[in-house]
């Protein structure tokens, strides 16, 4: 069961009236959803705001020695005993707040971000699908799947970590798109990096870049894609 989107045609060189618009109907089938930032409220600044007991300190940290590069890393598969391993070498009076954000690495999630559950169950009662495709390390994502009832909502689940391959390297999508066994054409994407949904918009895909669950719900509504 699909929901239709209109979208215009194009003119194709005929003059048409102010107002007045062709539609093509469009069915989305699937729609692929991004974890982090999107189902749940990961920020590694819940850890070291504490630790520090200052948020322009963890900023510091987080910017300069255990910085977002360094956690894609381990999101592309590297192995995190490995990555500490080094960046403790080159930063050996940093080690203990080094540990720190795999040690305490659940602490850096929240929770789910409030109505996107709620908002799931919706979609899918109106019969359409449901993936993820997560830029995630296999072994912190292996703590944090049986934790959350949103991801149970997904039929099926790619880790960055497992794949040895990111978002926005078109071929993650690609290999979304087959082991889900489904066409872009039919599929809409959401994330909150625009690159990533910039990426799947390339290959073909719809995609939503999320900003927060009251406005993508107005946006599927919008779109014809939520009642």
């Amino acid at each position: 069961m699909g929901v239709r989107i209109s979208l215009p045609l194009p003119n194709r060189g005929r003059t048409q009236p102010f107002g007045l618009f062709l539609f093509k109907p469009m069915k989305i089938n699937n729609i692929i959803f991004d974890f982090g930032g999107v189902l749940l409220d990961w920020n590694p600044h819940y850890i070291y705001d504490p630790y520090f007991g200052d948020a322009e300190k963890a900023e510091w940290f987080l910017t300069h020695i255990c910085t977002f590069e360094w956690n894609q890393q381990h999101d592309g598969g590297r192995p995190i005993a490995e990555g500490v391993a080094e960046l403790t070498a080159q930063h050996p009076e940093w080690a203990k707040e080094i540990a720190l954000y795999y040690d305490q690495f659940l602490t850096a999630i929240s929770g789910q971000i409030p109505g996107m559950e709620e908002l799931i169950k919706q979609l899918k009662a109106s019969g359409l699908h449901t993936y993820g495709l997560t830029n995630w390390s296999a072994e912190t994502f292996a703590l944090v799947r049986p934790k959350y009832p949103v991801l149970d909502l997904m039929e099926d689940i790619i880790v960055s970590g497992e794949e040895k391959v990111m978002k926005p390297d078109p071929e993650i999508f690609r290999r979304a798109l087959l082991r889900f066994r489904i066409q872009p054409s039919d599929t809409l994407f959401i994330d909150d990096n625009p690159a990533n949904t910039a990426a799947a918009e390339a290959l073909g895909i719809h995609a939503l870049t999320f900003q927060n669950p009251e406005t993508l719900a107005n946006d599927l509504r919008r779109d014809g894609i939520l009642a």
